[in-house]
Parts: C-alpha cells; sequence; structure tokens
C-alpha cells in the first residue's frame, strides 16, 4: 500500500503508523497491515501514534498486537495515574504530559504500549504530538536499530523536556511575585496569585514524582523489552526527572516561604497603622480632656476670672500636645 493510500484509509485519531525496517527506513502502512508485516518481516518494529482514538480503533490495535483487556480498558478510560506493568511480553506504561496554555498548565495523559517489536502510543487531552521525538529518531538510524526501546526513549525524554519550560516559567513568575511582596503597598492579587502557583506546582509534582518509579523499573528491572544497551538512556530521563522534581519540591517551599513573608509584612503594616492611630489619638484626646473640663458648668473653676486665663490655657494645651507628639515621634508611633 503506498504512502497516500495508507493515509487515506486511517481514522482520524491515527497520527501515525509506520514500519520501521532493519536499516531504520520509514515505511508508511496501515492498521490492517500490522499483524501481516510482523509476521513476513524478521527484523524491524512497528510504531503507531494515536489520539483520543474510538473504541473500535483500540479493539483493532488489541487484535493486530495481542494487547492485553486490562491495557486496553486503562488506554480507554484515560484517568491513570503514572504507572508501569507488565502484560505478557509487552509493558503497558502510563505518563501524564503538560503544557502551558494562556499562563496555565494544562495536563494530558499518554499511554504507551512497548513489545520486541512494536511501540504504540495513545494521547488523551493536552498533549503535543510526538512528530519531534519521531524526527529524532529517524535522523539516528544507528540507535533507531536498538528497536522499539530506542524509540520509547525518545517519547519519555520529550514529555520530560517540555516539564522544564514550565519550571523556569513558574521562577521567572516567583520573581516577579517576590518583588511585588517587598513593594509598599499590599496587593491581594499577590497572595492569590502565590496560592494558585503552589496549587499548580503541588499538582504538577503528583504528575513527575510517579515517574521516578516508572524510570527506576526501566533502568533497573531486567524485562526482555528493554536491551541493556539502551538502559543508559532512561537512565539520562531519571536524572532529569530527579531534578525536576527537586525543582518543584524547592519552588514549592520557596512559595511557602513567600506567602509567609507575605503575611507577615502585612500584619507589620497593619500593627504600624495601629500605633499611628493610636498616637494621633492621644494627640486629641488631651486637648479634648482639657477643655472638656472648662465646658462643664461650675462656677468655682480655676483661673475663670483672671485676665490671661485663656491664652494660657491655650499655651498648655499647645505644650502637652508638642510633649506627646516629640514622645511619639522618638518611640517611632509617628
Amino acid at each position: 500500500m503506498t504512502e497516500t493510500s495508507a493515509d487515506a484509509a486511517r481514522p482520524a485519531s491515527v497520527v501515525n503508523c509506520a514500519w520501521y525496517d532493519r536499516r531504520a527506513v520509514r515505511h508508511e502502512i496501515g492498521l490492517d497491515e500490522i499483524s501481516d508485516v510482523l509476521a513476513r518481516e524478521a527484523d524491524g518494529f512497528v510504531w503507531l501514534g494515536l489520539y483520543e482514538p474510538e473504541e473500535a480503533v483500540l479493539f483493532k490495535l488489541q487484535e493486530e498486537f495481542g494487547l492485553h483487556d486490562l491495557a486496553i480498558e486503562d488506554a480507554r478510560s484515560a484517568h491513570q495515574r503514572p504507572k508501569i506493568e507488565a502484560y505478557g511480553n509487552s509493558l503497558f506504561i502510563t505518563v501524564n504530559t503538560a503544557q502551558m496554555l494562556q499562563g496555565r498548565i494544562v495536563y494530558g495523559e499518554t499511554h504507551i504500549f512497548v513489545g520486541p517489536r512494536f511501540l504504540v502510543t495513545v494521547r488523551h487531552g493536552a498533549s503535543l504530538s510526538y512528530a519531534a521525538a519521531r524526527a529524532r529518531v529517524e535522523r539516528e538510524p544507528e540507535l533507531l536499530e536498538a528497536g522499539p526501546a530506542y524509540a520509547l526513549y525518545a517519547v519519555l525524554d520529550f514529555i520530560v523536556d517540555n516539564y522544564l519550560p514550565i519550571a523556569a516559567d513558574f521562577r521567572t513568575t516567583l520573581r516577579a511575585l517576590e518583588r511585588d511582596i517587598f513593594s509598599d503597598a499590599y496587593h491581594r492579587g499577590t497572595i492569590v496569585r502565590l496560592y494558585d502557583l503552589k496549587r499548580e506546582l503541588t499538582e504538577m509534582r503528583m504528575s513527575v514524582a510517579p515517574l521516578l518509579d516508572v524510570l527506576s523499573q526501566l533502568v533497573r528491572s531486567p524485562t526482555p523489552q528493554i536491551p541493556e544497551a539502551v538502559r543508559f538512556y532512561f537512565r539520562d530521563v531519571h536524572d532529569h526527572v530527579v531534578r525536576m522534581n527537586d525543582t518543584i519540591d524547592a519552588l514549592r517551599d520557596l512559595l511557602g516561604t513567600a506567602m509567609a513573608v507575605n503575611q507577615s509584612l502585612v500584619t507589620l503594616a497593619q500593627g504600624e497603622t495601629v500605633k499611628k492611630l493610636g498616637a494621633w489619638a492621644a494627640l486629641l484626646a488631651a486637648p479634648t480632656l482639657i477643655t472638656s473640663w472648662y465646658g462643664m458648668n461650675f462656677r468655682g473653676m480655676p483661673e475663670l476670672d483672671d485676665r490671661y486665663a485663656y491664652p494660657l490655657l491655650i499655651a498648655v494645651v499647645g505644650l502637652v500636645c508638642f510633649g506627646l507628639y516629640r514622645l511619639f515621634k522618638r518611640a517611632g508611633w509617628l
């Protein structure tokens, strides 16, 4: 079947369906040809890429590759935590994908079936195409000869690398928020954004942390689907995930500290405001107290009949206010 006819016969959910021969040359094939090619050719492997496939396509996938019912059920539901499971001579791997859309992290899910002579990726939700991973593999035919294990490495490495710019964007946002925290004016939006970032980082950690276990098994467990020569590449991806996980933890700690500092600064600013209000209240209370005495209707009030009583009273009130002002100024309340 030619490439044009193969493309025309494919369902819309089939993004890529190709056979790589022993010389790592790509040949486009149709879904119905998969089992025939695997039976006819002694070497090479099939790489099939799907995006939100229909049940009919998944059943066809199960028929062509002989996949387990539970693995197909998981691929159909698309609400799985990152994990790796062995079903006979094939592995079933679930990973979460992420990308930034309009300042928010949007998550997707990829289910991967890998066997001795096939690799199947099933994408759901927000997930970038693995065309870049395929192009990278095709540029390295000597490594592609390692079979589907190296193609699996390319896909996992592509997924993990997509987390790196998200962490870098979070770091830049946190630095900007730190400047807002230490500004003179309080902004309610700052604490709201800090909370949103911490929540998003927590969700991101729930996607990244389980990948450590998945990649550890790929690196250490003796599975026939992963040759020894390819394990070194998975170790590199594992190191990237460890670094990413540490970065997320560090950013979450910094966000927690930033939220605590923001709350402390707000409390401190409120305390300063209360002290100033108390000082001004005391300044107003002193003359109010003195003048209220002379507002009472008593004949025996001191200095009522004196010629200079009124100016003297004004002077006393002024001295009391000035003394209180100096006192509060020295104490830092004004």
